[in-house]
């Protein structure tokens, strides 16, 4: 027993030795946290392995519920470009209509078709030499009408915004339906020819349109489509020779009002001459009925 004894108290005191050296709890706390992290990744481990065999990566619903294309981001930033390839290759044939203008660029600016002379509502683009070219759309839009007509040449017609299109006309070799999305610089079709402005030769013209109204082209080139969409549109209207529809009176008759106090004159005559014409009807009738009472009385006599 006493054998034992000591054997247990040696052992106890060799521990407390070992215990009291500096390096061993630093020694046990470090392999502790050795143990504790390992064991956490080998936790996490599992778990993602377990993720990734639930995880269909090759099956995806997306596409199938969301079939139309997706707008860009940056179309809203574009702005207005001539719908040329190379805008240095082509002149401005006949220029919009500007009814504040010069009575030199308002004349200027007149298409003469059918022994009338027409505003023009929007720009003729041409080349120098005459040939056809590329029509490329000036900004992205939406393809909304592609219609065969002789007069204008073939017509393309692009939605930007509501409300706010541009058209293409005199063109051929369309290269776009309707309900296309097309994007700025893409081809359209080529230059042609119209029989509304035939003395414009292979030309595009050009219109920009906010709610049915035509606007200045050139006022918008290399401005983006929000300055279209705050501007104030009123449409022009050349009210010159035309009557007034609020009096019913012409410029003519607003310039010389002492016209209708003649005509209430000579309307006042006539109806004088007419009531004295009617009493001297009446006075002859009167005669006439004295006559023939007379000469009933002689011929019963």
């Amino acid at each position: 027993m006493r054998e034992e004894e000591k054997k247990q108290s040696s052992q106890g005191s060799k521990i407390k030795r070992f215990m009291k050296k500096r390096w061993v709890y630093p020694s046990v706390y470090i392999a502790s946290a050795a143990i504790i992290l390992t064991a956490v990744l080998w936790f996490q481990n599992s778990n993602n392995s377990a993720t990734d065999d639930q995880i269909d990566y090759e099956a995806t619903d997306l596409s199938s519920k969301y079939d139309e294309p997706a707008l860009e981001v940056n179309r809203s930033m574009e702005n207005f470009a001539m719908p040329v390839m190379d805008p240095d290759s082509v002149v401005i044939q006949k220029e919009f209509y500007d009814f504040d203008a010069s009575e030199d660029k308002q004349e200027a600016a007149l298409v003469f078709y059918n022994n009338t002379y027409h505003p023009n509502t929007g720009i003729d683009i041409t080349m120098e030499n005459g040939e056809s070219f590329d029509v490329v759309a000036a900004l992205s839009g939406k393809v909304t009408n592609v219609a065969e007509d002789a007069l204008l040449g073939n017509v393309i017609e692009i939605e930007h915004d509501k409300g706010i299109v541009t058209q293409y006309q005199s063109v051929t070799d369309i290269d776009v339906k309707v309900g296309d999305q097309v994007d700025q610089g893409q081809t359209l079709a080529k230059a042609g020819k119209s029989l509304y402005n035939e003395e414009a030769g292979t030309h595009l013209h050009f219109e920009i349109r906010k709610d049915g109204i035509a606007v200045n082209p050139l006022d918008y080139f290399n401005k983006p489509l929000s300055a279209l969409q705050e501007a104030d549109i009123t449409e022009n209207v050349d009210d010159s020779g035309k009557a007034d529809e609020s009096t019913g009176a012409s410029e003519e008759e607003k310039a010389n009002p002492d016209n209708d106090e003649k005509k209430d004159n000579n309307d006042s005559t006539e109806d004088e001459a007419e009531e004295d014409s009617n009493d001297s009807t009446e006075e002859d009738g009167a005669s006439s009925d004295d006559e023939e009472a007379e000469t009933t009385n002689s011929t019963d006599a």
